[in-house]
């Protein structure tokens, strides 16, 4: 059976050491496979702590970078550039140090920047963006790790918004340090049909964010979730599902992703509601045993 898992947002923001510490007892108790750690700042929280901690409690990880204004890998400042490379080394080497196999994220632009692209720019622009990850998805792939390029809806990006899309860019790039992150939240506005939309990723498909269409837990919503979970066996992905929502403590983040009134009657029970749902979903299935690298 796929892993399921809960990214550290649900409740925190910015995740630390000390945080972490009274959270992830609390994601095992409740029977996740997986913890997903956000890398808003490296340091925030030690990856060798983290590592011992998890496997204290039999916890796997995956992380997912982030990106708020500054970081950018389409800019035209190189400095800004070299800044935004520079970090997603270090998420890399953090991911690597903590065994997680993936780096998940929009890792391309800010999440929230739009900009309109003729044709013309728009491959100038998909140029500039392989060419600069074509380096990191190396080094990615010698860490072992792989990063998952995550498109997201439109109104937080006119860059990568569809499989097809980020296809692009990782059919391109062609490294086994890159693939691509779906979040059934982004691909509910922006595929007409999920499922064939994750079959289309195919072999690229590194890594899967699950919540309800509303950012909500997942199940209490009208996503086509069997149709989903058998297009997953039909690629052969065999990593988690990891349920992503948004904390509203942290008020930038909860502006970039529109969190504007509660989507549960608290967090703890969007993320419980979530798992049992997935859970009841996936009896009697079981993940294709496959691996990226």
């Amino acid at each position: 059976m796929y892993g399921i898992g809960a990214n550290t947002w649900i409740w925190v923001s910015p995740l630390t050491d000390e945080r972490l510490a009274a959270l992830a007892p609390r994601i095992a108790g409740w029977g996740f496979d997986t913890i997903e750690l956000p890398i808003e700042s490296p340091g925030d929280w030690d990856p060798g702590r983290t590592a011992d901690l998890l496997a204290s409690l039999g916890l796997g990880a995956t992380t997912c970078a982030v990106m708020p204004p500054g970081r950018d890998l389409v800019t035209d400042d190189p400095d800004v550039a070299a800044a935004t490379a520079d970090y997603l080394r270090a998420c890399v080497r953090a991911a690597a140090r903590l065994g997680a196999r993936v780096v998940a994220g929009p890792i391309y632009a800010p999440v929230g920047r739009t900009w309109p692209l003729d044709p013309i720019a728009r491959r100038a622009t998909i140029r500039r963006l392989v060419d600069r990850l074509r380096p990191l998805a190396d080094e990615a792939a010698a860490h072992r790790v792989t990063l998952a390029l995550e498109p997201l809806n439109r109104f937080e990006t006119s860059l990568v918004n569809t499989v097809e899309q980020g296809l692009e860019v990782v059919e391109a790039v062609d490294s086994p340090g890159l693939g691509l992150a779906l979040d059934t939240f982004h691909m509910n506005i922006e595929e007409r049909d999920l499922p064939a939309a994750l079959r289309s990723a195919g072999r690229w498909l590194a890594h899967v964010q699950v919540c309800a269409n509303d950012r909500g837990a997942p199940g209490s919503d009208h996503l086509d979730w069997p149709g989903i979970v058998d297009a997953l066996a039909d690629v052969g992905y065999a990593g988690p599902l990891c349920i992503e929502s948004f904390t509203s403590e942290n008020r930038t983040i909860a502006t970039a992703a529109a969190i504007w009134r509660p989507l549960a009657p608290s967090q703890d029970e969007l993320a419980t509601s979530g798992l049992a749902f997935l859970r009841a979903l996936l009896a009697g299935r079981e993940a294709p045993a496959r691996a990226r690298l």
